[in-house]
């Protein structure tokens, strides 16, 4: 059962916030923004500790009200407007949140826009949607983290952090995208555990183009490699960035997303 609450929302002019319930075991509100239009609906999925606020979600959004297309946006639980604490949530349960969120407002074959966490996401939404028969219409991946907490986390931190985490529970790391730490949980990794695909074929069923940056130091291009790699020969592509950073926030790096975005959808 869904239940949608308007709300308003100064920044963004007209467009409402709406409220989506999730149901489950740990029921939670999601924020969300759709703005209407025509054509495939392009959803944004964004990344770990992000919102649907952030520069290149707003960039998107400014090119769907301009280009009269349908846009999604909306803040994992524990995110940005939604509810939720952010050291409760696992990949399952902002999975849960993105797929809610997808039948409820995008049902018809969707192009997924997933920025880095909200690539996984997005891979693992194909993955779900192709179970029950239901199509995408592609998927553009920026500096995508499938696997993180495993292959970018738990396998790439020394001896003293893992034995913190299986001590404690929890690890606090410093990042240069907030004043305060991640606070990375144990349950975060051994929950990833449960839905990690590069160890097998991707089969989206749907066209796949990759943004990398070449100096992203968060998630390294040979990831992106690695995950074409596992990609169907056809309709798969990588767009490699020299000089790009993991957000490729930059006017330039926008401007190839959005022509990106515009090309698949």
């Amino acid at each position: 059962m869904t239940q949608f609450v308007p709300q308003s929302d100064p920044s963004q002019g007209d467009l409402p916030v709406l409220t989506l319930d999730v149901e489950g075991p740990s029921r939670r509100r999601l924020a969300v923004r759709v703005r209407a239009g025509e054509g495939p609906p392009v959803v944004w999925l964004g990344g770990f500790r992000s919102d649907m606020r952030a520069t290149k979600a707003a960039a998107l959004d400014a090119w769907a009200a301009g280009n009269g297309r349908r846009m999604v946006r909306f803040d994992y639980s524990g995110h940005g407007e939604s509810e939720g604490r952010f050291e409760d949530g696992s990949i399952s349960d902002w999975l849960d949140d993105a797929c809610a969120v997808i039948d409820r407002h995008a049902d018809e074959a969707p192009i997924l826009v997933g920025s880095s966490m909200g690539g996984w996401i997005a891979c693992l939404a194909a993955r779900e949607r192709a179970r029950r028969g239901a199509r995408l219409g592609g998927m553009v991946l920026i500096a995508p983290a499938l696997d993180f907490t495993e292959a970018l986390m738990w396998e790439a931190f020394p001896p003293e952090v893992r034995q913190t985490l299986e001590r404690d529970g929890v690890w606090y790391r410093a990042t240069p995208y907030a004043p305060e730490p991640d606070p990375i949980r144990m349950s975060l990794i051994e929950d990833g555990r449960r839905h990690l695909l590069l160890d097998a074929p991707l089969e989206p069923g749907c066209p796949v183009h990759i943004l990398q940056g070449m100096a992203d130091p968060d998630v390294p291009y040979t990831h992106a490699l690695r995950i074409l790699e596992r990609l169907p020969a056809h309709g798969s592509r990588l767009t490699l960035i020299k000089d790009g950073d993991h957000r490729l926030s930059r006017p330039e790096d926008i401007d190839l997303l959005v022509r990106t975005v515009a090309a698949m959808a």
